[in-house]
């Protein structure tokens, strides 16, 4: 492999660069609403590889951030594959119910509701198809067996179809806009999530060539410089041809598969059929109109995309910058119970995923992830991030 010029530097100005540039590549106006921590790290996601590494120019890090951010792919169609694994014990709908997995059925619910059901690409080996025909037209389809969940956009009209209970949810754009203008859907969207977090606490730099989905990309690698983070790297594969991320991988600093792997096993950029986002209520589909007065106004963001999870939480301070990034806040209450304490499947699932610990903030209790961790004090405090366990530890003996 011939060697590449690389930028071993913070490049945060082209990180403003790019927040600030034009997004011309289409967004999926989906209302996927990620719930609990461990979920809402699927912003910063990995990929797929292939094999082959083609002989392609030399580009610095920071030529290739602007050809993202130059990206204007506005046509494409193609399936991408996402497997998510952060490492959470399997108790079933316990472990849906952390994750926000598992789509809401009856009552005043739909299954086929995308703020439910997209969050099932949380966990787990997932096959997706998108297309994309402008900003006024996309299509996702998350197929299952034996049953497919497909989420058309096409002008104002916002409709998610679960084929397995014929349920159909229907939108409009500017409500489910209201949910959450920037819920990744493509590597593109993890990437210029990653790329967000891009200050001088990052090492970016360009590690040769790779070959995803029959197209020659460049390799862009991102690195936290401090040790204190769980994440160890995230690496996009860059369209060489249109500046579109096509693959994104992120690996913990604790070594193993990916935490997340999301990227297109195949590709292409020719203008979608227009039949493609066309959708009329199967006969006998039970249809669930959104209730607008629901809708929630635009969330104010606190601190760093990584724990935008959090958004919208009462008295949230954000201790750190970058990588090392902790979220705080005060619940009110009392801690976590131990699992002894609330028995059965449910204190087995806190035991499995909690760590004790204390310090001169008192006692508490460090629930883990392969990627994100918290640490709930006896006293209701919360302290989460992508940190380690004694990062955790050290903000919280610094607050006291």
């Amino acid at each position: 492999m011939a060697p590449y010029e690389s930028d071993d530097n913070t490049l945060a100005e082209e990180a403003d660069d790019l927040r600030a540039g034009r997004r011309k590549a289409a967004r999926y106006v989906v209302p996927v609403a990620v719930v609990g921590v461990a979920a809402a790290t699927i912003g910063l996601v990995p990929a797929l590889a292939d094999s082959g590494d083609p002989d392609l120019p030399k580009i610095s890090a920071q030529q290739l951030i602007e050809k993202i951010a130059a990206s204007d792919v506005q046509q494409l169609s193609g399936t991408v594959k996402i497997t998510t694994d952060l490492g959470l014990p399997d108790f079933g709908g316990l472990g849906d119910a952390f994750t926000g997995g598992g789509a809401r059925s009856g009552g005043d619910g739909s299954s086929a509701d995308p703020s439910t059901k997209l969050t099932e690409l949380a966990t787990g080996t997932h096959t997706v198809r998108v297309a994309s025909d402008g900003p006024d037209k996309q299509k996702v389809s998350v197929l299952e067996d034996a049953a497919e969940y497909s989420l058309i956009h096409n002008g104002k009209d916002v409709w998610g179809y679960d084929s397995k209970s014929n349920e159909v949810f229907h939108s409009t754009a500017d409500e489910s806009a209201k949910h959450d203008e920037d819920a990744p859907a493509t590597p593109k969207d993890f990437a210029d999530d990653a790329l967000k977090a891009v200050d001088d606490t990052t090492s970016v730099t360009v590690d040769g060539t790779a070959q995803v989905a029959g197209r020659d990309a460049y390799r862009l690698v991102i690195k936290p410089k401090d040790d204190g983070s769980t994440i160890g790297q995230i690496t996009v594969a860059v369209d060489a041809k249109t500046g579109l991320p096509l693959k994104f991988t992120l690996t913990p600093s604790s070594g193993g598969a990916a935490v997340v792997d999301a990227g297109f096993t195949q590709v292409s950029f020719a203008k979608p059929a227009a039949s493609t986002f066309d959708f009329t209520p199967p006969k006998g589909a039970k249809v669930t109109e959104e209730d607008s007065d629901s809708t929630a106004a635009p969330r104010e963001k606190h601190g760093p995309e990584g724990l935008s999870g959090l958004d919208g939480l009462d008295g949230l301070n954000v201790i750190g910058d970058g990588w090392d990034s902790i979220a705080t806040f005060d619940t009110g209450g009392q801690g976590i119970p131990s699992g002894s304490e609330v028995g059965g499947d449910f204190g087995g699932f806190l035991d499995s995923l909690g760590d004790k610990a204390s310090g001169k903030f008192g006692e508490g209790t460090v629930f883990k992830t392969r990627l994100i961790n918290a640490l709930i004090t006896d006293d209701g405090k919360v302290y989460v991030g992508a940190v380690t366990k004694d990062a955790l530890v050290k903000a919280a003996d610094a607050a006291k």
